[in-house]
C-alpha cells in the first residue's frame, strides 16, 4: 500500500510562488488535503496565508509544522539542494514521499531526504505559471521520474489534477527542460523582440501586441492542426531573396532583433519548406559578416 493511501494523505507545499501558489489551489480543488504552505521567508508569508485562506490551509516558514505524508518541493531550481538538506535534518522521512518541480533537475537532488527514508521523485508540469494566474491543469503533461513508490504517488496526484503523466529518463531531464524553455520563456522573448520590430515599423508596442494577436492566434491553430511545415509561409517558403535581404537591411540598426531574425531564418532553412535554400543561405552568410 503507498504511504496516505488507508486515508486520504496530507500535502504540504515548500515554496509559495506562483507555481506553489497555483499549485495548491488546483490540488484542493481536486479534492486533494492540502494542509501546509511553507513560504522561504516572513517577506514571502503573507502570500502564503492569502492562499492558504482560501483552501482551508496552514501557512508558516517553519517546516517543523510540517505533518503531511506528501510534500511537494516548488522553488526555484538554485534552491532545493539547500532545501532537501535542511529538510533532512528537520523533519522524520521514513514513510514519506517527496516530490520536487524543476523540469532540469532529477529525483537525485532528493537524496539527503532519500537517506533518511523518503521515497523521491521528480514531478514537472509542463506549463507556464506567472503572478496572479491560476492556469487549468487538465490536460497538462506532467514528466515524472525517481522512485517506484513516489512515481506511483506522483502519478496518482497527476492523475487527480486531471494532468497527463509521463516518464522520462533521468539523462533527458536537461533537453526537456530546453524543450520547454522554447515552448514558453523563449517564445515570449521572440514576442518581445516583435513589439520592438513594431516600433522599428512606427507602431507602438502595446498597439503592435493587440493588432498582431489575430496572427498568433491562427499560427498557433495552424501548428496545432497541421504542424509546423504546414503552418509555415513567408518569405522563405516562397523563396523571395530580395524580400529577406530588404528585411536585413532594415533591422540593421537594431543588433539584437537582426541576430534574432538571422538565427530563426536558419532553423527556418534546416527544419521547414523553403525554395532557393543555397541563395537565402547566403544573404544570411552575408549578414554575419
Amino acid at each position: 500500500m503507498l504511504p496516505g493511501m488507508a486515508v486520504k494523505a496530507r500535502i504540504a507545499i515548500v515554496g509559495a510562488g506562483n507555481l506553489g501558489a497555483a499549485l495548491a489551489v488546483s490540488l484542493r480543488d481536486a479534492g486533494l488535503v492540502v494542509d501546509t504552505l511553507v513560504a522561504h521567508s516572513r517577506q514571502s508569508l503573507w502570500k502564503a496565508r492569502k492562499v492558504a485562506r482560501g483552501i482551508a490551509a496552514r501557512a508558516t516558514v517553519d517546516p517543523v509544522q510540517i505533518k503531511a505524508e506528501w510534500i511537494w518541493l516548488c522553488m526555484p531550481d538554485s534552491e532545493i539542494a539547500r532545501a532537501a538538506a535542511e529538510l533532512a535534518e528537520q523533519l522524520s522521512w521514513k514513510g514519506r514521499v517527496a516530490l520536487h518541480s524543476s523540469g532540469a533537475l532529477t529525483s537525485d537532488i532528493l537524496n539527503p531526504l532519500r537517506r533518511r527514508g523518503a521515497a523521491v521523485a521528480s514531478v514537472h508540469p509542463l506549463m507556464t505559471f506567472v503572478r496572479n494566474s491560476l492556469p487549468s491543469l487538465t490536460g497538462v503533461p506532467f514528466a515524472i521520474e525517481g522512485d517506484p513508490i513516489a512515481v506511483r504517488v506522483a502519478r496518482r496526484i497527476v492523475g487527480n489534477l486531471g494532468g497527463k503523466p509521463f516518464s522520462i529518463q533521468k539523462k533527458d531531464k536537461a533537453a526537456y527542460h530546453a524543450w520547454g524553455m522554447f515552448a514558453s520563456p523563449l517564445l515570449a522573448a521572440l514576442l518581445a523582440t516583435t513589439e520592438e520590430v513594431a516600433t522599428i515599423a512606427g507602431i507602438g508596442r502595446k498597439t503592435g501586441r493587440e493588432r498582431v494577436m489575430p496572427i498568433l492566434r491562427q499560427t498557433l491553430e495552424n501548428y496545432a492542426s497541421v504542424g509546423a511545415p504546414d503552418a509555415f509561409t513567408g518569405p522563405i517558403i516562397r523563396g523571395d531573396v530580395d524580400t529577406v535581404r530588404r528585411h536585413l537591411r532594415v533591422l540593421k540598426g537594431a543588433p539584437a532583433v537582426y541576430e534574432v531574425y538571422i538565427a530563426l531564418a536558419r532553423a527556418a532553412l534546416e527544419y521547414l519548406p523553403a525554395k532557393n535554400k543555397s541563395a537565402l543561405k547566403r544573404v544570411l552568410a552575408s549578414g554575419r559578416r
